[in-house]
C-alpha cells in the first residue's frame, strides 16, 4: 500500500496574495481566516492577500499567515477528497507546528497564538543581536560543517543534497561564504534575513517560547510527526514540548526527515502552504517520489484529482 505524508512550508515561502483565491471561492477558507483575525486580534487576512510585503515578512506575520494557509489547505483537500487519509506529518520550522496540528498534537488556534509568539520571540532575538544566514550550494555535510568550525558560524538547515544553509553572527558570514566557495562550494550566497535562526544567536527566545509552549495543551499524536531536530518521530507530548524549544537553535535535518520516511515505505508526499520549496528539495533527495502540493485553487483541484485516481 503507498503511503502519504503531508508536508508544511517554513518561513519564506510566504507571498503577497497567498491564501486569497482560496478564500473567495470556499466559506470555510474565509471562515478560517475571520477565526485566525479573531484569535490573534488582528487582520492577519488582510496582511496574507494584500501585504504590504515588508509588513507580511515580519517574522511575527509571516510564521501565523504560514501555519494559516497551509491549515487551510488541509481542511479544503479533507472537504474535496472525503476519507483523505495520511500516515505521517513533517514541516520545516515553523511549519512543524502546522505539522503537529495536522496529526491532532495542538489545536488550529493555539498553533496559530503560540506560532505568533514564536515569530516575535524570534524577532526580539534577532534585534538584539547581528546575525545572519547564507545558502551553500554544491558542498557537503562534511566540508560544510569544517567550514563553519573555522569561521564561528552554525549549520542552520540540512535541505537536500546539495544545498545547506548556515547561520551565526553576520560579521563572520562572509568569510564563511569565500571559505565555502574556496573547499568546492558551487555556490554561497548571503541571504535576505532578519537574523541566524537556528543559531546559538536565537537562544533567547527559548525560554519564551517553552512558556509559551506551557499555556497550551499537546495531545498524543495521531500519526507520527516528524522533528526537525531528530530527523526522527516525535515521542510524548512532554518530549514535543522540548524538541519545538530545542529546534529555535538547533539545524534543520530536512533531507534525514524525508529519508526516515521512505525508508518507513513512504512514497507519496502533498506540500501544504504557500511556494513549493519542499517539492523541489523532494526532487533532489528522490526525483522518483510522487510529490503534490496545494497552494491555491489551481493546485488544490489537481491534487485532488489525482487522489481520486
Amino acid at each position: 500500500m503507498s503511503k502519504t505524508a503531508l508536508l508544511f512550508a517554513g518561513q519564506g515561502a510566504q507571498t503577497v496574495g497567498m491564501g486569497r483565491d482560496l478564500a473567495e471561492t470556499s466559506t470555510a477558507a474565509r471562515s478560517w481566516f475571520e477565526r485566525a483575525n479573531a484569535a490573534l486580534g488582528y487582520d492577519l487576512a488582510k496582511i496574507c492577500f494584500q501585504g504590504p510585503d515588508e509588513e507580511l515578512t515580519k517574522t511575527e506575520n509571516a510564521q501565523p499567515g504560514i501555519f494559516l494557509v497551509g491549515w487551510i489547505a488541509l481542511e479544503l483537500l479533507r472537504e474535496r477528497v472525503p476519507g483523505l487519509r495520511f500516515h505521517a506529518t513533517a514541516g520545516l520550522s515553523l511549519g512543524e507546528f502546522t505539522a503537529l496540528a495536522a496529526a491532532g498534537v495542538i489545536s488550529a488556534e493555539d498553533g496559530l497564538k503560540v506560532v505568533r509568539q514564536r515569530g516575535r520571540f524570534m524577532q526580539e532575538a534577532c534585534e538584539a543581536t547581528q546575525g545572519g544566514m547564507a545558502a551553500v550550494i554544491g558542498l557537503d555535510e562534511t566540508k560544510t560543517r569544517e567550514v563553519c568550525a573555522e569561521t564561528g558560524v552554525e549549520l542552520a538547515n540540512l535541505n537536500c543534497p546539495g544545498q545547506i544553509v548556515i547561520s551565526g553572527p553576520a560579521d563572520r558570514m562572509e568569510k564563511a561564504c569565500e571559505l565555502a566557495k574556496a573547499r568546492g562550494a558551487k555556490r554561497a550566497l548571503q541571504l535576505p534575513v532578519a537574523g541566524a535562526y537556528h543559531s546559538a544567536l536565537m537562544a533567547r527566545a527559548k525560554p519564551k517560547l517553552d512558556e509559551a509552549l506551557r499555556g497550551i495543551t499537546l495531545c498524543p499524536a495521531s500519526v507520527p510527526v516528524i522533528s526537525n531536530v531528530t530527523g526522527q518521530p516525535h515521542g510524548a507530548p512532554a518530549e514535543i514540548q522540548q524538541r519545538l524549544v530545542e529546534q529555535v537553535t538547533s539545524p534543520v535535518r530536512w533531507e534525514d526527515s524525508m529519508r526516515h520516511l521512505q525508508a518507513q515505505g513512504f512514497t507519496r508526499f502533498i506540500e501544504l502552504g504557500p511556494g513549493k520549496a519542499l517539492s523541489g528539495f523532494m526532487k533532489r533527495i528522490d526525483p522518483n517520489a510522487q510529490m503534490l502540493n496545494v497552494a491555491d485553487v489551481p493546485s488544490l483541484e489537481a491534487t485532488a484529482a489525482a487522489l481520486a485516481r
